[in-house]
């Protein structure tokens, strides 16, 4: 087993997921590769060894809590811990709709991913970490959660949860060594963004904002190595806005 750190990262087939494991594996990280995309994990899982760095890709659907516990089971057995775990698996569902349009069945797979997901990761995550003795973890909430997004109802709701959910865990385990923050990314420049609806509502919005650009992922990825780092030890039950000055208007 390794004796490096370890890190845990949902959705790491792509976007910020991708981007921030990537970062952990240069920091030095062994780093545990979580996605129900195969294809999407196999490649970050190809890209950080070719670079040097230590990784392994499990299949993992974080709407599932056989899954969740699976994935997280299979990071302690190959690398004997996990000191970070990110929770970045998301999806937007089916955006660009008013609130009264969702469909039952959308409102419900968002939820399951955005929220209940998220729960089921810290579950299995946080009695691993107290068991030995510490760590830190980092959800990934949004501006949305932050704020009301039109056309998103439930992806706002579902990230208000998660704001919510770090919250209250951040209080918690506080005194057991366990630091539980969120980040809320602004627009970021990841295949969630660019395609089918969304792309519309973010080109309409980034024109508008104050830094007058899309985020790129790495950006997301440097704030949450820092949550997880030395330097940020006093840090805990937060959802800090990642988001070009968005959220300060």
């Amino acid at each position: 087993m390794s004796e490096r750190k370890v890190a845990f990262v949902t959705g790491a087939g792509s976007g910020i997921g991708r981007a921030t494991a990537g970062l952990f594996a240069a920091r030095g990280y062994a780093t545990m590769l979580a996605d129900l995309n195969e294809t999407g994990g196999r490649e970050t899982e190809a890209a950080i060894r070719a670079a040097g760095g230590e990784a392994t890709f499990v299949s993992c659907n974080v709407a599932d809590d056989a899954s969740v516990q699976n994935s997280v089971e299979q990071a302690v057995a190959t690398y004997g811990r996990i000191d970070a775990a990110f929770n970045a698996a998301g999806i937007d569902g089916d955006a660009g709709r008013l609130t009264a349009d969702c469909t039952l069945e959308n409102w419900n797979r968002v939820i399951a991913v955005d929220l209940t997901g998220v729960w089921y990761c810290m579950r299995h995550q946080i009695p691993q970490m107290l068991k030995q003795g510490g760590g830190a973890i980092v959800n990934c909430a949004s501006t949305a959660g932050l704020r009301g997004a039109a056309y998103c109802g439930v992806y706002s709701a579902a990230k208000h949860g998660v704001v919510g959910l770090t919250k209250a865990a951040g209080l918690e385990y506080a005194a057991q060594g366990v630091r539980i923050n969120a980040v809320c990314p602004g627009m970021i420049r990841t295949p969630m963004t660019q395609a089918g609806p969304m792309k519309a509502v973010i080109d309409d919005m980034v024109v508008t904002t104050p830094i007058g650009r899309l985020g790129e992922p790495e950006e997301i990825g440097a704030a949450v190595l820092w949550l997880c780092g030395d330097d940020a030890t006093f840090v805990h039950g937060q959802a800090i806005a990642v988001d070009g000055a968005l959220t300060s208007r």
